[in-house]
């Protein structure tokens, strides 16, 4: 399975950067992380020109899961059952979308097969990334029988 994070703004070096980088190496599973920007001032363009980059960067026919605050929050356990339950439905991508300072649009969130949350604080988008990649890193070693995870 292939495995995408959307995510809008970019990454600058530092930590946060070495650390999604860290996970990523990891992941003994193809892995991106495509970045959008968006050129429009502050606000509601802005975040309609996030949600329409983020949109059109979802490979075909992939489940879309969007990282948002009125989402679900999975145990970890279950993140992985349900990588394994799109696997086994024949699912070839999973696109996981962030957006930017001003969060989801609707049609981003009805678009998604899975909303998901971090719990019900607000997070830096950036350590939202580092989070993301660690548990679907998490994820992928829970369904590789690894001790990576003890829960």
């Amino acid at each position: 399975m292939r495995l995408t994070v959307i995510a809008a703004g970019r990454a600058r070096s530092g930590p946060f950067a070495d650390l999604v980088q860290d996970y990523a190496s990891r992941l003994a599973w193809p892995f991106q992380v495509v970045e959008i920007v968006s050129k429009r001032p502050e606000g509601p363009e802005r975040q309609a020109d996030e949600a329409e980059r983020l949109l059109r960067a979802v490979p075909d026919g992939a489940v879309t899961v969007a990282l948002d605050g009125r989402g679900r929050n999975l145990p970890s356990a279950a993140l992985a059952e349900r990588l394994q339950g799109w696997i086994d439905e024949g699912r070839r991508d999973v696109a996981f979308l962030i957006g930017g300072a001003d969060g989801l649009t609707e049609p981003v969130r009805r678009r998604a097969d899975l909303l998901l949350a971090f719990g019900a604080q607000t997070w830096p988008h950036m350590l939202v990334r580092v989070m993301l990649v660690e548990q679907i890193y998490r994820a992928t070693t829970i369904l590789a029988g690894h001790p990576y995870h003890r829960a």
